[in-house]
């Protein structure tokens, strides 16, 4: 799975338009401000708030 670089630069949370991560190990972008994680499916991130998972402060990458 590998991301366009070009996309993760335009990509914003839709929650809060702040900035998204990739962790590339678990196939999602993360968004530190909400602590969701949107999953990438087929290389297509899907960033929809109800498709999003909830992390566990131990689980924000650094």
């Amino acid at each position: 799975m590998a991301l366009d670089h070009k996309l993760l630069e335009i990509v914003a949370c839709p929650v809060c338009k702040g900035k998204l991560n990739y962790d590339k190990e678990k196939g999602e972008l993360v968004c530190r401000q909400d602590r969701l994680a949107y999953p990438v499916d087929e290389d297509i991130p899907v960033l929809l708030e109800t498709r999003a998972r909830r992390l566990d402060s131990d689980e924000l990458p650094s």
